[in-house]
């Protein structure tokens, strides 16, 4: 099957690189990948993107679906497992064992947080448990919420949650952070933040949602329990990119890397949101290089 333009992913760089695409009058199919809608299905509740001031990360996924059907995007409910940049058009194979090739392809497929897998997590994902201060952070205002990790995006969120919470514990499994000095020095002199050295998270516990964690101090050897009212795990994000490993140019962390219009290292290939974006990782950052790949796209195609 042939399509013009092929995008992967279905959040809301590739909604919007689907709306775009197909108002230009361009044949248009989307493979949603492994989750309709991406990370933002986890996300309970957003207030921080224009024209909704509150919505569920379900439902503003849903409206941006909407409004690609009824121009003509074609949705597969399909991931691409094999793809052939060496020839024109483009060769790429599902899981399903289907096989399109397109003209332009547009690469959308995101970022995947790394959680802790440990009991209770997967539970209490949107109830109580986040992966977005930013996103997340004012349905905790004058609360105690725990953040956990040790780099940048950790101490990121846990100085973002001060400004809001009464309370922030980082929760640290090392001795020492792995942050910027600015930023940890920014931590350490801010009274709203305790640190727990040497812990890590055992159980998320709960019932509607999450109440408290188990944690185990690993140089006392001992376990205890934290009251809580959320918690954030920032323990890092890896680029989906394992797809395009020695065919487009990635980073040293495996974001792939872009220049000028949303282009890659491969003529007709673009790439938009988080799967290019290591540092904001935001919806409406996402949606605005999702319209520019497909603009790019639209030039390259008909000029």
């Amino acid at each position: 099957m042939h399509t013009r333009i092929l995008i992967l992913g279905s959040g809301p760089a590739g909604w919007t690189a689907g709306i775009y695409a197909a108002r230009a009058g361009l044949e248009t199919t989307l493979l949603t990948g492994p989750t309709a809608g991406g990370q933002l299905m986890l996300t309970h509740e957003i207030e921080n993107f224009p024209g909704f001031p509150k919505i569920s990360g379900i439902d503003l996924m849903s409206e941006f679906q909407k409004q690609a059907e009824s121009l003509g995007v074609r949705v597969k409910y399909e991931m691409a497992t094999r793809i052939d940049f060496s020839k024109k058009p483009f060769i790429i194979t599902t899981e399903m064992g289907a096989e399109w090739t397109a003209d332009a392809l547009i690469i959308a497929t995101g970022s995947s947080p790394k959680w802790l897998n440990v009991p209770g997590e997967e539970t209490f994902k949107g109830k109580g448990i986040s992966i977005c201060a930013t996103c997340d952070g004012f349905f905790y205002r004058k609360k105690h919420v725990a953040v956990i990790g040790g780099g940048n995006s950790a101490v990121y969120e846990a100085l973002f949650l001060s400004e809001v919470a009464d309370r922030v514990t980082l929760i640290h499994r090392g001795s020492h952070l792995r942050a910027d000095k600015v930023l940890t020095e920014k931590l350490m002199q801010n009274p709203k933040i305790t640190v727990l050295w040497d812990t890590v998270v055992q159980e998320f516990i709960g019932e509607e949602k999450l109440k408290r964690l188990k944690l185990f101090h690993q140089i006392e050897r001992k376990e205890s329990f934290l009251d809580i009212d959320g918690t954030f795990v920032a323990i890092g994000n890896h680029p989906n990119t394992d797809l395009f490993q020695n065919q487009l140019d990635l980073d040293e962390y495996g974001y792939i890397k872009t220049t000028f219009g949303q282009k890659t290292s491969v003529p007709g290939v673009f790439a938009c949101g988080d799967v290019q974006e290591p540092v904001f990782r935001q919806a409406i950052i996402a949606a605005g290089t999702g319209c520019v790949a497909a603009l790019s796209a639209e030039k390259f195609l008909i000029g």
